[in-house]
């Protein structure tokens, strides 16, 4: 195999492009092999293949500086810098990152897993190098921008900077169509439309066909043919838009043709300024699975856990059951219910209607659903406007894309005490995707928000219960739950409204869970009775306004202990000791042991794992139960 003989990007410069075709096949085979049993993102990969080769034979990485966007586009980038022979371990806990890691390789300049971003860093660079007098033509800024990165607002902030700045950074925009979904932006339509467009068809047409008939001019004007259709083509393309930017347009370019990249960016690098390589790919190129799938072009591969079905199913005796099998489900089912009760219901994604669990709305009321892009910050605002104007928006995004639009969550939503509801998906450890997708900072940051109604549900069932709650709030709300596999619960293990639920009553020590840890308090009661200590157990469920109830009897323990999958530090538990110290004002507060994530970038792994590591499962929540009853200082325990 050729792919075997490549250590670094300098053995790709001694390929023919017969072997480069044959790399290009092998390295196809050989990424699907290994997602099929690590998981990880699919299409994107597959798209990107020899635009990846062509990339590493013109510039010369780690040198010239080679940034990725998004950085899920990147495995093939790390197949030819070194990291074959570890490639089993993506995604795996103490095995490669699924995104760029500085920690991996020289040749990863960032962690670029949050999208849209990767412009401002060339900008930094470029200005960097400037500054420093080294010149432009010796070390080479190349910014890859592809799967939907383009339609965030961060990108069109830099593209301004960049082209302003009139700094050499060389673009290549990475056309694929698509993020998750197929792409929202009307730049993406309109480098379509220079494709597809009647007029530029037409025009090409009739000056061949002229060229035809002028036999004695035709070798000349052949010549300057192709010339000719790049001006016509400009008439109707995307290089207006970039012009006006300062940045220099050229394309569209075959992705897929080694040779022509290669040409194209070679002449791009020469250009003493700003420019775009416009290259056009197919996400999921060469393996038909990924082809056919009409949603997302198999963008990310899950691989079922081996103890459940492929559903999520338990596994033994293959059956399953009619309930719902995980939180977005749940949440899909719950949504779809509101919106045919309630016609001021609308939801909104950045990009990802799929993962988020918003295709049926979508197919059902195509006219309530807005899908903005990329741009967490404006659907955020957008959802303001709306909830002004009197409809009831549901804003679903990932728990740590939730980060990118506070700004907007709280002086846009919050500021004007807004009925927004945030549906944050994928919330506390999500596992293989690493530090940049853990969903930790989701409870310290909407816990900040005045007025912000927080709901954390412990099971699939809950999910419908809260979100018909929130709609009825009058102001903004957050409902967060995890991607694990959902909790089901019977008919008498689903709360109400905005009160907590008691779960199991003792005197020794009161466990208050948040969400899906629940079910570790539970099994840490279970240990612990078994020691001789009695545990209450409530599920918080709702996280702010906290349930008076529920205060008044934890207050009666000898010790408090919080259980939350997300950042301890000014997280659930910490606003949980708070109202429990201002409960009864001169009255001794029983000690309160909070226990959550720590403030630290948390490595990739199993989320079982991870939650063990931290002391967050049942025999961990345990362990600190029993040495904070034996007297032991709380700030050595786990979390």
């Amino acid at each position: 195999m050729i792919l075997e003989r490549i250590e670094s990007p300098a053995d790709l410069r001694q390929l023919s492009y017969e072997d480069l075709d044959r790399l290009a096949a092998e390295i196809r085979d050989f990424i699907v092999q290994t997602v099929s049993v690590t998981g990880g993102h699919l299409g994107s990969n597959l798209g990107a293949v020899e635009l990846t080769l062509a990339v590493h034979r013109v510039f010369e990485s780690p040198q010239d500086v080679i940034l990725w966007d998004t950085g899920h586009q990147a495995y093939v980038h790390k197949l030819v810098t070194g990291r074959r022979d570890d490639f089993a371990t993506l995604r795996q806990a103490g095995g490669l990152s699924g995104y760029p890691s500085r920690r991996e390789s020289p040749h990863d300049w960032i962690e670029n897993s949050h999208a849209s971003t990767v412009l401002s860093y060339a900008h930094g660079i470029a200005s960097a190098l400037d500054l420093q007098g080294r010149d432009p033509s010796t070390r080479r800024v190349v910014a890859i921008v592809g799967d939907g990165a383009l339609t965030g607002g961060m990108a069109y902030e830099a593209l301004n900077n960049i082209g302003h700045s009139e700094r050499r950074v060389l673009i290549i925009l990475n056309d694929n169509g698509r993020s998750y979904a197929p792409t929202v932006s009307r730049l993406s339509e309109s480098l379509t439309r220079v494709r597809l467009s009647k007029p530029y068809i037409h025009a090409r047409e009739r000056v061949g066909r002229a060229v035809q008939d002028m036999p004695a001019v035709r070798r000349l004007a052949q010549s300057g043919w192709s010339g000719l259709r790049v001006a016509v083509r400009e008439l109707f393309g995307p290089n207006v838009f970039f012009d006006a930017l300062g940045v220099r347009y050229t394309g569209p370019i075959d992705g897929h043709d080694i040779a022509g990249l290669e040409r194209a960016l070679e002449g791009a690098a020469e250009y003493d300024g700003p420019i775009v390589v416009h290259v056009l790919t197919h996400k999921g190129r060469g393996y038909p699975p990924a082809e056919e799938d009409v949603v997302q072009r198999l963008h990310d591969f899950k691989v079922p856990p081996a103890s459940t079905g492929a559903n999520g199913a338990a596994a033994a005796g293959g059956s399953t059951t009619a309930v719902a099998l995980s939180y977005t489900d749940a949440f899909t089912a719950a949504l779809l219910d509101a919106a045919e009760r309630d016609a001021r219901v609308v939801a909104i994604t950045a990009a990802m209607p799929g993962p988020t669990g918003l295709l049926s709305f979508e197919s059902q009321f195509p006219d309530r659903f807005v899908d903005v892009g990329i741009a967490e910050q404006h659907a955020v605002t957008a959802a303001a406007g709306m909830a002004m104007a009197g409809l009831r928006p549901v804003v679903a995004v990932y728990s740590t894309f939730f980060t990118r639009a506070y700004d907007q969550a709280m002086f846009d939503v919050g500021l004007h005490g807004l009925p927004v509801v945030f549906a944050l998906d994928r919330a506390g450890i999500t596992g293989p995707d690493g530090p940049s997708h853990h969903g930790v900072l989701d409870l310290t940051l909407a816990l900040k928000i005045p007025g912000m109604t927080v709901f954390a549900p412990s099971s699939a069932q809950e999910v419908g219960v809260m979100l018909a709650e929130a709609l009825r709030q009058s102001g903004p709300c957050a409902i967060r739950w995890p991607r694990t596999a959902a909790r089901q619960a019977g008919p008498g293990e689903v709360g109400t409204g905005l009160s907590a639920r008691s779960v199991r009553r003792g005197r020794d020590v009161c466990l208050l869970a948040v969400g899906k840890m629940l079910e570790a308090a539970e099994e840490a009661a279970a240990k612990l009775e078994a020691d001789g200590v009695e545990a209450t157990v409530w599920d918080v469920r709702v996280v702010n306004p906290l349930d008076p109830k529920m205060l008044e009897d934890a207050a009666g323990h000898p010790l408090v202990v919080t259980v939350e999958d997300g950042m301890r530090v000014g997280g659930a538990g910490s606003h949980i000791a708070d109202a429990l110290a201002a409960l009864h004002p001169g009255r001794r507060c029983p000690p309160v042991l909070n226990l959550g994530t720590p403030l630290q970038f948390i490595p990739h792994g199993s989320p079982e794992g991870i939650l063990a590591e931290l002391g967050l499962d049942g025999d961990g929540v345990a362990g600190s139960v029993r040495r904070a009853l034996q007297g032991a200082d709380a700030e050595t325990l786990p979390g």
